[in-house]
């Protein structure tokens, strides 16, 4: 089989037909709407004794009404469809099947070893696979499917799914810069995440986790905040100069 390709059996969860025609219908018809009410607004703004960009305004008023109407439902029209593609760029497809699960989304592609995976859980919108060594081998938000779609598909090909969530959630700590239990690299990297964090560069600030990984730390992020823990064998985490 090659490389990549799923086997034959496997569960390809993505958005659902109901999903994409709320998009590609839905929003290009709110747009033209949208538009429709900006018309009549821009009329009556139009008519006020003063108001900001009077000259702007009335140029649009003096257009005759049928082309306004038609233009203003227009742009709505194509901004909605603008809205349904970012909608589509953001969706996530997780393929899982008896060997792996692969998990895409944007430009990113992860793919996981079913092997490796010790337990599956979702977490606050996010769909977490824990490997045996408590580390997280991924952990994607975004437009996820549902989580009765994901329970099914993963128990379905025999993945452990942990019901209860995250096993490993009271050792989260919230990240604190110079932390004694942390690396001086873990914290450089942690430093420049929260900046990705609050920027909401999400590529950036998931390049980090991987990177932050290598070094056996875990971390998830809540209200802006990270909170972190350290991942291991118990032999491992008792280990002086640990991360």
């Amino acid at each position: 089989m090659p490389s990549g390709a799923p086997s034959r059996g496997a569960t390809v969860l993505g958005p659902t037909a109901g999903q994409r025609g709320l998009c590609w219908i839905g929003f290009p018809l709110l747009g033209a709407g949208a538009g429709w009410l900006l018309k009549l607004l821009v009329g009556w703004v139009s008519s006020l004794p003063w108001t900001p960009f009077e000259g702007p305004l009335r140029l649009i008023g003096s257009i005759p009404p049928a082309p306004l109407t038609i233009g203003a439902v227009a742009v709505g029209v194509v901004a909605g469809l603008l809205l349904a593609l970012l909608a589509e760029h953001y969706y996530v497809t997780v393929t899982v099947d008896d060997d792996r699960v692969t998990v895409v989304c944007r430009d990113s592609r992860q793919e996981v070893p079913r092997e490796a995976v010790a337990g599956v859980f979702h977490d606050a919108k996010q769909l977490v696979l824990l490997g045996h060594d408590t580390g997280e081998l991924v952990r994607r938000g975004g437009d996820l499917p549902s989580e009765e779609r994901l329970v099914a598909a993963f128990q379905a090909h025999g993945y452990p799914w942990l019901a209860d969530g995250d096993p490993y959630q009271e050792d989260f700590r919230r990240w604190v810069e110079g932390h004694p239990d942390l690396s001086a690299a873990a914290h450089a990297i942690l430093k420049a995440r929260a900046r990705a964090v609050e920027k909401g560069d999400a590529d950036d600030a998931e390049e980090l986790r991987v990177e932050l990984a290598k070094l056996g730390v875990v971390v998830r992020d809540e209200k802006k905040r990270q909170y972190w823990r350290r991942a291991g064998t118990p032999d491992e985490l008792d280990a002086p100069g640990s991360p």
